[in-house]
């Protein structure tokens, strides 16, 4: 039993490996495109629901009025065209709208970064600081006195000890 379930945790670990390979060397782009487009749908039909719920009525009557826009069936070429021509201004506005947005919390932080600068340039010039004088003192020149050590030399006796001689027999001309 035990034998089993390690031989299934060792051929689940490389299968995960061989995953995570395929993975990283982009092999996967189709599982994006599925879940993006997943994503999209989803936020697609949830968009109006979203716009009630935040208070964005504009907003809603506007998907609202392209949605029934795209359900109504043009019984000319001129109606269909005109159609089209309404959702690219509608896409267009509301690609305009977000740049807008996203402009204006710029403008945003960049005013609460000039607000920063001159709250930290007040608190700076409220600092005053005084002038300081530093008087230069000269050290006198001391002079050390010698001190001379003499450390006596120790003679140790050599000892010798003979080492044995290994004599080492060879098979032939190789390397050992």
């Amino acid at each position: 039993m035990k034998t089993t379930q390690a031989w299934g945790w060792l051929a689940a670990g490389v299968l995960a490996l061989g995953l995570n390979g395929f993975y990283q060397d982009g092999g996967a782009a189709w599982a994006h495109r599925v879940v993006d487009g997943a994503v999209a749908r989803i936020g697609d039909r949830s968009g109006a629901v979203l716009a009630l719920a935040t208070g964005r009525f504009d907003w809603f009557a506007e998907k609202v009025n392209i949605a029934a826009v795209r359900n109504e069936t043009a019984s000319c070429r001129f109606g269909a065209v005109m159609t089209r021509f309404q959702n690219k201004i509608a896409r267009t506005q509301g690609g305009m709208a977000q740049f807008e947005a996203m402009s204006a919390r710029q403008e945003a932080a960049l005013a609460q970064l000039e607000a920063n600068r001159a709250r930290i340039e007040a608190q700076v010039a409220r600092v005053r600081i005084a002038p300081l004088s530093f008087h230069v003192t000269q050290i006198p020149d001391v002079a050390c006195p010698r001190v001379r050590v003499s450390v006596p030399r120790v003679r140790v006796p050599m000892v010798k000890i003979p080492a044995p001689v290994v004599h080492v027999e060879t098979l032939g001309s190789e390397p050992i």
